[in-house]
Order: C-alpha cells, then structure tokens, then sequence
C-alpha cells in the first residue's frame, strides 16, 4: 500500500480520527483542508501531515492523492464525493451519504460509471462482536428472528445553551438524531440480519423548541464563561427524539429510538435481537461483550476473545482476549478492508465494507421515516437501486 496517498477534508471530531486509524495501517496521510487557507495551514502542522491545501479543489487537483477521506458536515458530503470521483479519486465518506436520495442516488451511479472504490462510514460493523452476531445469525443459532428491539441515545444535546452545526438544517439537513445515530442502528441491524426494512411508522419530538445559539465562533470562548448576550435565540426545526416502528423483510418486527437529549448516554447504541432459539443483545458502551439469552439454560456473556469468534470476527481483532478494543479500532478495521480492497485492484469483486449504496439506502428509509413522522402513517420504503 506504499503508493497510497491520501487527503482529508475536515479536521473537527471525525478527521483526526480518520487520520490516526490511517496511521495505524501504514497508509500515508499527504494533505489536509478544511474550511480556510489558515486554518488548514494550522491543522497541518498540528497533526503532522505534510500538505495544507487552499481548497478542496486544490486538494483533489494533487496527482498524488489517491484517495479522500470526507470528514466535513454534512451538506458538502455531495458536492465533495462528486468532485473526488470526477477527479479520479477513491472516496470514503462520513455518513449521512448526502442530503437527500436523489443526490445519493446519483453517487452511487458516479462511482459505478468511474469505476472507483467507494465507502460510507458505518463503522458500528467492526467491533469484533458484531462481526462474531452476524455470523451466528447466519448459522441459524438464534432460530426464525422475530423482534429486532433497541436504542441509539446521547446526552450531548440535553441543555437549551449545547449548539452544533447540526442543529441547523441548511448544514446538517431536516433530519438529525435519525440522520445522525439513528442511521448507524439501521445499518447495524441489516448487516447483522441480512433484512432490508420494508416500511416505517415514525413518531418525532423536538423538546428544546428554542436554543441559545452562540453569537461568534465557540473558539472565541476559549477561558471565559459565556454570559446571556453571547447568544442568540434560535428555533429549531429538527428532531431531538424519535421512536419508530420498523417492518422488515421475513414479517420481523422492529422498534428503536434515538435520542440526543437523554442524561447520563454519551454513545450508546442497544440493541436486542429475539429469536424462535434465542435472543442475543450488545450495548457500544461495553463493546466487549455480548449477551445471549436462552429460555430452558443458563444465559451467557461472551467476553471478546479471538480464540472464542468466529473466522469473520478473528479477521477483524487485533488483541487477545482482555485487551479491549473501541471506537478508534473500528475504523482501524473498516479502513483496513477498504485499503486491502483498492490495492487488490478488482474493483468489480464484492466488497466485504459498507459502500455508498449502503448509504444511499439509509437515504431512502430516512426519507420514508421523514414523511411517516410528518403524516402520522406507515411508508414503504422504495428501493430504486
């Protein structure tokens, strides 16, 4: 993988992330930009990457990137992976894929018609377990599924004074906690079980129906507390609860709710599969384990330990059993299966990571989910691709 090179756009959360999990494979980080010259300049010799760029038109201009990694809101997720791939760039994207499914719709197509590697972020696969359950159900060792039942919730929006691009809806779109968590939990569940949703029943509520919004850039904050008149009120359009009713393929049943207000959740995607066998359940804030359920023995914890998974999940563990492995190691793993699949070099061949019409179908159910909420019935989900 030595002449794979690769540029970054965005460096908040998520692109210093992309950056160490990168590092961590052996594959070079050339450049990075972000949303000025300075700032890009700035973030460069912070991170220790070679090339600040003025512009992501520059950046994909560089003959020597091979591939982008797209960590900036959500709105230039598009026009962005549009570029790249008329660039000739391999493009991974943060999810959502885009703002909405006609634009997602046409990258996939993009991306088919370039033949170029393609990948979306839904790296909740990757923890070892997850890889271990979906074998398990593959095998038939939770028996005719029945209910597929959980949660995504965080605190991180609970007061009227937490701001974030993502509460407005030009940058981050007219969904949010769906959008944002709630299509990671989507996702997980159709890798693990194979079952496409069929149709929704969705209920939302915004419940800090005005925010205090700050009147300048947070970082001109930094050491000082914020007073009343360094905000400004802003109402808000976008979700901070929903719960829905999911119908699946087969005639299972699912239910979930995402939430980012709910106290004392930092990250916490649940989630219970029910089985004619058995019932199996995982929690992202003890990555490590996972629950099985029995009706006539005693329950079980499977603690992660290669020796234990099966074949698929020791492909995707790195230490033995009682060295934990997280958040950071997941998109170690997923970028470890994308870069594996660009130097194999058969773009036609499955891909064994979630791509973008992975993405572009979570597009379509946000939308079915949007309209159910806004109409108060069940909405098919129509898949065109």
């Amino acid at each position: 993988m030595a002449q794979i090179k690769v540029g970054i756009a965005g460096a908040g959360f998520i692109g210093p992330a992309h950056i160490e999990a990168l590092r961590r494979i052996n594959i070079p980080v050339l450049g990075l930009v972000t949303s000025s010259r300075e700032e890009s300049q700035q973030k460069a010799a912070a991170l220790g990457i070679p090339k600040a760029y003025d512009s992501f038109e520059d950046m994909i201009a560089d003959p020597e990137i091979t591939a982008v990694h797209l960590a900036t809101p959500n709105y230039l997720h598009y026009p962005q992976a549009k570029a790249a791939l008329l660039a000739g760039k391999h493009v991974i994207c943060d999810k959502p894929l885009a703002m909405n499914s006609r634009e997602s719709a046409e990258l996939v197509q993009l991306a088919r018609d370039k033949g170029l590697v393609n990948a979306i972020c839904f790296n909740l696969r990757f923890y070892p377990l997850m890889h271990h359950a979906r074998s398990v159900i593959q095998q038939g060792a939770l028996g005719d599924l029945f209910i597929l039942q959980g949660s995504y919730l965080q605190d991180w929006l609970l007061y009227p004074t937490d701001w974030n691009w993502r509460l407005e809806p030009e940058l981050g779109g007219t969904l949010r906690a769906v959008a944002d968590i709630g299509s990671h939990w989507l996702d997980l569940m159709t890798f693990l079980t194979g079952l496409k949703v069929k149709a929704v029943f969705a209920d939302f509520k915004t419940f800090i129906p005005v925010r205090k919004k700050p009147s300048k850039p947070v970082e001109t904050y930094t050491g000082k507390l914020l007073t009343p008149e360094d905000y400004i009120d802003q109402p808000i359009y976008t979700e901070d609860y929903a719960s829905i009713l999911l119908y699946y393929e087969n005639d299972v049943r699912g239910v979930v709710t995402v939430a980012q207000v709910c106290a004392g959740r930092k990250n916490r995607l649940y989630f219970e599969i029910d089985g004619s066998k058995a019932a199996m359940a995982f929690d992202s804030e003890r990555p490590n384990e996972l629950w099985l359920g029995y009706r006539d023995k005693p329950n079980e914890l499977l603690l992660k330990d290669p020796s234990l998974l099966t074949p698929e999940a020791r492909a995707i563990t790195s230490y033995p059993g009682g060295h934990n492995e997280g958040f950071p190691d997941i998109f170690k793993q997923l970028f470890k299966k994308i870069y594996a699949y660009i130097e194999h070099g058969d773009y036609t061949a499955p891909t064994d990571f979630p791509t973008f019409l992975d993405g572009h179908h979570e597009m379509l159910i946000a939308e079915a989910i949007e309209r159910s909420a806004k109409e108060g019935r069940w909405v098919e989900v129509q898949y065109d691709l």
